[in-house]
């Protein structure tokens, strides 16, 4: 079974399986990761923000407009930044590596 780490806020990393055809969202929620995904992986909302370790980075797809659109509304955006909800698990991406950012921004409660 493929792997990827997460790695939180305060630095701790935790590897955990992957299952392929996953995204990174629901990899996370399995796994008790702190990503909140309030709008399910609709693209409605940026709370699935991660950070792409940057040896991995060019590994993805490339991120659709309607991503960058709410990327832009995202807390503490890097060079590396993408939405939880659009990485989804191949082979390729096992051992992917992401950061969670310092904080995340929730436009639906607002």
């Amino acid at each position: 079974m493929p792997k990827m780490v997460f790695i939180e806020r305060n630095g701790t990393a935790h590897e955990v399986d992957a299952p392929l055809g996953l995204s990174v969202l629901e990899i996370a929620h399995r796994n008790d990761i702190d990503i909140e995904g309030a709008c399910e992986g609709s693209l409605a909302c940026s709370t699935c923000h991660v950070i792409v370790d940057p040896e991995w980075y060019e590994l993805l797809k490339e991120a659709s407009e309607d991503e960058e659109d709410m990327l832009d509304l995202a807390f503490g955006l890097t060079n590396t930044s993408r939405l939880g909800c659009q990485i989804i698990m191949t082979e390729e991406l096992d051992g992917l590596t992401v950061r969670l950012p310092a904080a995340t921004r929730n436009l639906l409660n607002g």
